[in-house]
This record gives structure tokens, C-alpha cells and sequence, in this order.
């Protein structure tokens, strides 16, 4: 049997993480080797990408897409006009942003690091969560984490921003297990978790030291 999928933009359903709505197409169609999302604007005038560089190590190279509508990219200091059909390739260290020109504006962003495998961390699986985590409801961020972990046991960003939230509810036992699974499966957030405020209560501990490489 074939495995090729097709889906109608539309037919990918809407996250809303309280910024401006995306569509996990990369979840959507289990893509394993790029990185791949849109996102559209409700008004001409919104942020419709985030301001960025990708100045990490794993930092991606982005080729968007403007599928709908009218954008204006910053990039560098410079402005591209971009209207439908538009392409717009932009390298990894260079700080982005763009914004709607028209309402509903919709952009395609594709991206991946340059000699690296695609290393997905799982991020549009946490990001109907966001506003939990800005509110401070850290409890219902971990009943709901947990549940999420039993069906994307692969994710190393749940497993992180799990840990987060049951450092910060004061579970120091399940944040140290949970922090442990997230560098088992991407080493890059133990360097994360060394200075985030949000580990302050378990910091101590010195199973949290021998994590993070302090000890």
C-alpha cells in the first residue's frame, strides 16, 4: 500500500498558543527530516514570525513561503516586500521577523540545520500549553504533561518543560526523572537547564548537579 498523505491547508488542524495561530504541518504529516509549520495572521499590521536568529549551535537555515495574502519581512536591518508566491530564504544567524501586510496572511515556514540530521524537539506538541505556563497553573501543566508523555514518549521538549513545571509545583522527585529523560534524548537541554530560573527549587539536589555536569 502507498504511503504518500495529502492534505488541503485547512484540513491541518489549528493551534492557537495564544500568539498567532499555526498549523503543525510537520506533526501533521510525521515528517522526520525538516521542520515544517504556517502561520497566519488574523489583521494586516500582526507579527505573523516571531523575532529570531537561530544563533544556537543547531540553529536552522528558514525558507518561508507566502502562501496567502501580503508579508513584510525585517531581516538584518533590511525589508522585503513579499506577496503571494513569494520565497524568502534566510540563513541561520540572521535576526528575522515578519508581519502581515494583509489580513490573513498566511506563511510557510520550512527549515533544517545545515550538516545535521533533523532533530525535532517536539515543540508544537507543548504549544497548546503556553498559556497555562504564563498563567502560573504549573498543577494542570502537570496532570496534562503527564498524560501527553504517554503518547509522545519521544518528545525531549515535553519531557523538559514537564520537568519545569514539577520543579516549580514542587515535585522535586518527577522533575529530576523528567529532566533526565529530556537529556537522554537531546543532550543540548542539559546546558539549557543550567540557568533556568525554573529549576531553582531542585538546583541543590545533587542528582540535579550530576545532570547538568556542576558536580
Amino acid at each position: 500500500m502507498s504511503s504518500f498523505k495529502a492534505a488541503r491547508l485547512e484540513d491541518i488542524k489549528v493551534v492557537d498558543d495564544g500568539r498567532q495561530p499555526m498549523r503543525p504541518v510537520r506533526a501533521h504529516f510525521g515528517i522526520s527530516s525538516f521542520g515544517a509549520t504556517t502561520w497566519t495572521a488574523a489583521s494586516a499590521g500582526d507579527r505573523i514570525i516571531n523575532e529570531h536568529d537561530e544563533d544556537e549551535e543547531d540553529g536552522q537555515e528558514e525558507l518561508y513561503f507566502v502562501h496567502t495574502g501580503r508579508a513584510r519581512f525585517e531581516i538584518a536591518g533590511d525589508t522585503i516586500d513579499a506577496p503571494a508566491g513569494t520565497f524568502v530564504f534566510v540563513p541561520s544567524k540572521l535576526k528575522r521577523t515578519a508581519f502581515a501586510e494583509e489580513d490573513g496572511t498566511t506563511v510557510l515556514a520550512l527549515g533544517g540545520t545545515p550538516g545535521k540530521a533533523y532533530d525535532n524537539p517536539g515543540w508544537e506538541i507543548w504549544s497548546p500549553l503556553r498559556g497555562l505556563y504564563e498563567a502560573g497553573e504549573y498543577d494542570e501543566l502537570v496532570k496534562r504533561g503527564r498524560e501527553m508523555i504517554e503518547t509522545q514518549p519521544d518528545s525531549p521538549l515535553l519531557y523538559y518543560n514537564l520537568a519545569c513545571c514539577e520543579s516549580l509545583a514542587g515535585d522535586k522527585a518527577e522533575a529530576l526523572e523528567h529532566l533526565r529523560g529530556a537529556i537522554e534524548r537531546a543532550d543540548r537541554f542539559r546546558s539549557y537547564a543550567q540557568g533556568d530560573s525554573d529549576f531553582d527549587a531542585i538546583r541543590d539536589e545533587p542528582a540535579f548537579k550530576e545532570l547538568v555536569g556542576q558536580t
